[in-house]
């Protein structure tokens, strides 16, 4: 069975702003960088040193996700008391992506092996942005929720409570996902591996 290593380091890169706006919604983009080789060890190395550089780890990592959040809070007062009118998280996220130049040339065997790869990559990709929308609904719910405050500094305080809270948290949630993601990496590769086999034999037979 053909392996690789090293491919599975993987960070988001968080950025927060709040403004206005009018309505939360999920903005995904990609971008694809070449990666080029005809046996695995050529696509490890060039995993590891063709893949997306982060600034804040100074290391180049096979897949990468930068996230931005960016919240909305509308606020006004009656002149007895200040209330939230409307919270809302955007969630901007640029995912980076290997593209493997002689894919369609390769053997068939290692051309299975990249297919997992590069999917696994995707789908770990893909997780970091669920678990940031999570955080962007928790926001928005624990904003929404606040009790009007007898004027709108106090009310503005509170809002930045809950939202350096919830950054916090979610930074904490995706360091502890690439965490457990690493550690688990061999056996899962090796499991998706074994059934993507069995399907494809099950395919020919």
């Amino acid at each position: 069975m053909i392996s690789m290593r090293k491919v599975l380091a993987l960070t988001a890169v968080l950025a927060f702003a709040a403004t206005t706006a009018e309505a939360a919604k999920i903005h995904r983009s990609y971008s694809y960088y070449t990666v080029s080789g005809k046996t695995a060890a050529d696509l490890d190395k060039a995993l590891s040193s063709g893949g997306h550089l982060l600034k804040s780890t100074g290391q180049r990592h096979p897949g990468a996700a930068q996230i931005r959040f960016d919240a909305k809070a509308r606020y006004g007062s009656n002149g007895k008391a200040c209330r939230v009118t409307g919270v809302y998280v955007n969630v901007y996220a640029k995912v980076f992506l290997p593209r493997w130049k002689q894919r369609r040339t390769a053997s068939q065997e290692l051309a299975l092996v990249w297919d997992t790869l590069s999917q696994d990559i995707k789908r770990h990709e893909e997780s970091h942005i669920v678990i940031a929308r999570s955080h962007a609904s928790d926001i928005e719910r624990q904003v929404k929720a606040l009790p009007s405050r007898p004027d709108c500094a106090l009310l503005r305080q509170d809002i930045d409570k809950i939202t350096t809270r919830v950054m916090k948290d979610h930074d904490a949630a995706q360091k502890r996902f690439d965490r457990v993601e690493t550690l688990n990496f061999e056996k899962r590769f090796e499991r998706l591996l074994t059934y993507r086999l069995e399907r494809e034999f099950g395919k020919s037979n």
